[in-house]
């Protein structure tokens, strides 16, 4: 059985002090809200942590704001299930939450922790024996990435299945330091390289995530994984369209899990801008999509399939966000 280490708790009085906390820990102490990817982490010992900073009973953080019309401002500390069943946020948001993981574990997860969810790599995300004997990869302990050994970067994989669908909807999130807030569109939120992964500093407390209006507004997310439920992506495909009648007037197309980052599709957006959305078009746009997306050795599954597979999800998302 694999157990936690010794860890100390603390409990700030708000997300400030959280920040506080956590730039005053420094690099061994780690902010957590559901911990359904940390604490598995923390068990194969891929962090070197003993504090821990908790977020879950700070109230401001479970709120929802707005409305449809206007925008939602969702706390970050919003369950996955919760966000799956608003009935007012946008469709493909709802979606994309509600495919994360297994219900249990979605009754625990947040927003805010799914948007900051750990790189994945079949080398690094195995327990500390495992890593011992196989070799230590770049991102944790060793020097060079076993994935693609020749590469001085770590290609560990992106796998949120909402930061996609949050970054075609233009979303933004805010960001509380131990000074002050600001806010950040989500695209900006992520770097590519699979060990420094989120352009935030490691201290700072995601309070809420904003969404903006519906205004019609047609949005899809499909995920392809081993199994129905509990599995990460290993593609995934988010679109948000804007139609006026069956001709785009503009869209935005994000893949996840092929690439350290949510990777967006502007030559599709563009192929698609403007376009009537036919079969024609949607495999075009597939294609468009499909070029960019570098799946390696990394994940579950054959690579090489799951390349060919991107096609596949981007053209049942388009149909799906179009039939809304």
């Amino acid at each position: 059985m694999l157990r936690l280490p010794r860890l100390r708790f603390l409990i700030p009085d708000s997300a400030r002090q959280a920040a506080a906390m956590a730039a005053e820990g420094g690099p061994t102490t780690m902010l957590v809200a559901g911990g359904t990817d940390l604490y598995p982490n923390l068990k194969r010992r891929q962090f070197a942590t003993d504090t821990l900073v908790g977020l879950t009973h700070l109230r401001e953080l479970h709120e929802v704001r707005g409305e449809a019309s206007s925008g939602f401002e969702v706390g970050a500390c919003v369950t996955l299930s919760a966000a799956s069943r608003h009935h007012e946020l946008h469709a493909g948001y709802a979606e994309a939450a509600g495919l994360v993981s297994s219900p249990p574990l979605r009754n625990a997860g947040t927003i805010g922790g799914n948007l900051c969810v750990d790189t994945r790599c079949n080398y690094y995300n195995q327990t500390q024996e495992w890593r011992q004997a196989a070799g230590y990869c770049l991102k944790k302990d060793g020097d060079i990435c076993l994935v693609a050994p020749s590469s001085p970067r770590c290609w560990a994989v992106s796998s949120s299945d909402t930061a996609p669908m949050a970054i075609a909807l233009g979303a933004t999130v805010v960001l509380a330091g131990t000074d002050q807030e600001r806010e950040l569109p989500v695209s900006a939120l992520y770097r590519d390289d699979g060990i420094d992964y989120l352009a935030k500093q490691a201290w700072e407390v995601i309070t809420a995530l904003r969404l903006p209006p519906a205004d019609g507004l047609r949005t899809a997310y499909v995920k392809l994984r081993r199994r129905g439920s509990i599995d990460f992506p290993i593609a995934g495909c988010a679109v948000a369209l804007r139609m006026e009648g069956d001709l785009v007037e503009s869209a935005r197309v994000v893949l996840s899990a092929v690439a350290s980052h949510p990777l967006e599709v502007h030559a599709a957006d563009q192929l698609l801008t403007g376009a009537r959305l036919d079969d024609e078009t949607i495999a075009a746009a597939a294609e468009a999509a499909a070029k960019p997306a570098k799946p390696l050795d990394n994940a579950d599954l054959d690579y090489f399939w799951r390349k060919r597979m991107v096609r596949v999800v981007v053209e049942e998302a388009l149909r799906k966000a179009a039939a809304r």
